[in-house]
Order: structure tokens, then C-alpha cells, then sequence
């Protein structure tokens, strides 16, 4: 199948793409048809250099069945060759990358208490007691080695003022 698509270029950090026509089942840099034009993701997006292209041979071959892949068909639509496309549904857009886990996790759980709420209710209290007995044990655990933690701080420190003082009844006597 015949695709209209970017074709990698420029250096690191640098890119140029060439837009062409290649078979699909060619690699991205790879051996392509022909080029049609280029596109400059650097400049600003009020510049003509920024993309620049052959609307006709873009008709050629969009009627000898080329088609286009997103990123071009959104170059075309801002051209305005071609409709542009509908934007994707990306809901985890807009939350940043570290907070998209939590809200993953916050949305796993969701569906887990509609569940519970689907059965019976005289199951569904007698599991919730358990469940809760079960997180409280581990958290009352990490409660007692925390202060454990803290002891040992607190007698390190009190061993190194111990110390201190030795070290400079030395210095005194000499």
C-alpha cells in the first residue's frame, strides 16, 4: 500500500523530514517513490519555510490511492489539501507523566467497589471487616519499626557526643 509519509533527516536535535511516497512496507528513512516536499518542525508556525509542498502531486497520488498517515494528514488539514482529521481522545494528556500511575490505580479500584456493591450486602460487610483488619496489621508493623529506626538514630547520636568530649580531653592534656 502506497503511504504519504515523513522521512526522517537534518541531525541530532536538528530533524528536517522529507515528505514522500513509499510503500508501506519500505523502512521510514528508507527507499521511497518521490518527494513531495519537506517539513521544518523548528521555525515557528507562522513561517511559509515551515512546511512546504506539491498540492498537486499530493492529489496524483492521494487518486492513485496513497494515504496519508496522521502526521501528514494533519500537515495537509493546516494547508488546508485535505480536511483535517479529528483530534485523538488522549484523556492522560493533560495529567503529568507521574501522576498518570495514581489516577490509573485510582481508576482500577473503581470498578472494584461497584462490584462489591452488586453482591448481596450481608457478603459484602462480612469481606470489608476482613479486608480492613488485613491493612491494618502491616500498618501498625511499619508504625513499630519506625520508632526502632528512631531509637537507633537517637543512640547513634548520643554515642558520637560521647565521643566528642573524649576527643577533646585529649587535645586539653596535651
Amino acid at each position: 500500500m502506497l503511504r504519504i509519509r515523513l522521512s526522517m533527516g537534518g541531525v541530532r536535535k536538528r530533524p528536517i523530514y522529507k515528505i514522500v511516497i513509499a510503500d508501506g512496507r519500505y523502512p521510514r528513512d528508507g527507499k521511497f517513490i518521490e518527494k513531495i516536499g519537506s517539513y521544518n518542525p523548528l521555525l515557528p508556525k507562522d513561517k511559509k519555510d515551515r512546511i512546504k509542498i506539491e498540492a498537486e502531486r499530493v492529489k496524483y497520488w492521494m487518486s492513485k490511492g496513497a494515504q496519508p498517515t496522521l502526521r501528514v494528514s494533519r500537515l495537509l488539514g493546516e494547508l488546508q489539501i485535505m480536511p483535517m482529521p479529528k483530534p485523538g481522545n488522549n484523556p492522560q494528556k493533560a495529567i503529568p507523566k507521574k501522576d498518570r500511575k495514581k489516577s490509573a490505580e485510582e481508576t482500577k479500584e473503581a470498578p472494584k467497589t461497584e462490584a462489591k456493591k452488586e453482591e448481596p450486602k450481608t457478603e459484602a460487610k462480612k469481606e470489608e471487616p476482613k479486608a480492613e483488619a488485613k491493612k491494618e496489621e502491616p500498618k501498625a508493623g511499619a508504625k513499630k519499626e519506625e520508632p526502632k529506626a528512631e531509637a537507633k538514630k537517637e543512640e547513634s547520636k548520643a554515642e558520637a557526643k560521647k565521643e566528642e568530649p573524649k576527643k577533646e580531653e585529649t587535645k586539653d592534656k596535651k
